[in-house]
């Protein structure tokens, strides 16, 4: 199992985080994600690929890219 941490754009509100963690959770090989609002991170858990994530957040209407890549 890996461990990817994402930086996130686009984050103003509850709402948002819930989203955002709700997208990462449905990618699959996702076991877990937490997602942070104040910092704009989300630490994500399983096998999944980065673009993957990524393109789940995009869709979602924010911005992300892997923090120290």
């Amino acid at each position: 199992m890996n461990q990817i941490e994402l930086n996130i754009t686009g984050m103003t509100c509850g709402h948002c985080q819930t989203g955002v963690t709700r997208a990462l959770k449905g990618v699959p090989g996702v076991t877990d994600a937490q997602v942070d609002l104040k910092s704009g991170r989300a630490i994500v858990h399983g096998n999944a690929a980065a673009q993957q994530l990524i393109e789940a957040v995009v869709e979602e209407g924010f911005g992300a890219r892997v923090a120290n890549p």
